[in-house]
């Protein structure tokens, strides 16, 4: 049975989905899995695959979904699209997003979805201790 975050988090990742197909990316995968990480979302647009964080939120949370992508989970996402990218060889430029999906309290209602395109590089990830 899953908990109320990961019924919360998925709600999140399928607005998104529809969002970006929306704005016309082609969904490649969802929840890829390596050992150092997980990538919610991966999809292509124009010259991109584009690696998408989804983070869900209940409205007036004390910490945004851009706040909550330090450089630890940057690193971990940029490391697990080499993994992706290893696995997958395409010709297309890796480009890392952000998404913040603002539910209603109660109701679990998306009331907002905010996407930060190009949110951070993967410059200075493998330079860093």
């Amino acid at each position: 049975m899953k908990t109320d975050k990961q019924i919360k988090g998925t709600l999140g990742e399928n607005a998104v989905c529809a969002e970006l197909e929306r704005r016309g990316h082609t969904i490649i995968c969802r929840n890829f899995h390596k050992r150092v990480g997980e990538i919610d979302i991966i999809s292509t647009t124009g010259g991109f695959i584009v690696f998408t964080e989804v983070k869900t939120r209940k409205y007036n949370s004390m910490v945004s979904g851009l706040e909550a992508v330090d450089f630890s989970k940057q690193r971990r996402i940029v490391l697990t699209a080499d993994a992706y990218l290893s696995e997958n060889p395409v010709d297309l430029q890796p480009r890392y997003d952000i998404a913040e999906v603002v539910i209603a309290k109660g109701s679990g209602a998306v009331t907002r979805i905010d996407i930060y395109e190009d949110a951070f590089s993967a410059d200075g990830i493998y330079t860093e201790n």
